[in-house]
């Protein structure tokens, strides 16, 4: 079971980040103290203009400013700042519905480092703006083919997860790539992943989302690229080691079948092209296979010192 207590006694945290919500926030604290009586609710507001603070703080939350502009910023705040067994975090535009709570957290109760509501199956017409629906199959299709673990929702900010997972990942995305880091930390470190579908609801008349299609969904892509470049690096450095070696062989076909047939090369230039494409693509083969192997030796000392953790949590807990 996760958490550092009993069932009973578990501390539970609701995190709830936002930026301009006030039309929705106190209906969404209050779903969430009546979803989940025993929990700590969080609003950690991020410079929010409206009086999103005010009203989170007379619906029961316990609210903290976020001073460094990002949902990606936010959520290594909360993180950082929050103490509890299990996390559940939402988002504060009353578009996840507080009565699925429980099961997120029950996943992580029953083994999941981290669980996620998907959205995918269950929406309303208005729930998305355009081309998310695309984006986040072409996103989720993408990890779940590099990484090799179906994920149907990767952009899912309903999570519930361990502390185990909250205390020990490290988090570097700013903006709503955040989610997307979130998913691959846990599949590259060999965390549990658990997904459940949702009811997706759509955003109440006055509350506006703050998601740019085209430059968020940039930055969720750019993510993807660097964190498969680093935490897949002889595939990788592989795959581009290959194309480089594929562009050699297609360069060298005239230079070799002129010293085939005139025992002379008269396509210089793309001789010496051929040669310098062939250096790149055994350079490409050597520092993944370099990368690789320090990546394994980091995964090795990542699971060690979790492994430590735990023994000392362990040990704090034993009269």
């Amino acid at each position: 079971m996760a958490g550092r207590r009993g069932k009973a006694s578990r501390e539970i945290a609701v995190l709830l980040p936002c930026y301009n919500e006030a039309v929705t926030i106190a209906g969404v604290v209050a779903d969430f103290r009546k979803a989940l009586p025993g929990a700590r609710i969080y609003v950690f507001d991020n410079n929010s203009s409206d009086d999103t603070a005010e009203r989170a703080l007379k619906a029961g939350a316990r609210v903290v400013p976020s001073r460094k502009q990002g949902k990606g910023h936010v959520v290594q705040h909360m993180f950082e700042s929050v103490e509890a067994d299990i996390y559940l975090m939402a988002d504060g535009d009353a578009t996840y519905p507080a009565a699925s709570a429980m099961s997120l957290i029950e996943l992580v109760e029953s083994g999941a480092d981290m669980a996620v509501g998907t959205r995918m199956s269950r929406f309303q017409s208005d729930s998305f703006r355009r081309f998310h629906v695309f984006g986040n199959h072409l996103v989720s299709g993408l990890i779940s083919f590099m990484f090799g673990s179906p994920i149907k929702d990767v952009l899912s900010g309903y999570r519930a997860f361990s502390r185990d997972f909250v205390k020990s990942i490290p988090l570097l995305s700013a903006g709503f790539e955040i989610e997307t880091e979130l998913t691959l930390q846990a599949l590259t470190k060999g965390f549990v992943v658990r997904e459940i579908p949702i009811e997706y609801g759509e955003r109440p008349a006055g509350s506006f989302s703050k998601l740019s299609t085209f430059s968020d969904g940039f930055l969720v892509l750019k993510s993807i690229f660097m964190i498969f470049k680093d935490y897949k690096p002889l595939v990788f450095f592989g795959l581009a080691g290959a194309l480089l070696a594929l562009a050699s062989l297609g360069a060298g076909f005239w230079p070799i079948m002129d010293y085939i047939q005139e025992k002379y090369v008269y396509h210089v230039p793309l001789a010496i092209l051929a040669a310098g494409l062939a250096i790149l693509s055994v350079l490409c083969f050597a520092v993944g296979l370099i990368l690789d192997t320090i990546n394994k030796y980091h995964n090795e000392t990542f699971s060690l010192l979790r492994k430590l953790s735990r023994r000392s949590s362990q040990e704090k807990l034993s009269p």
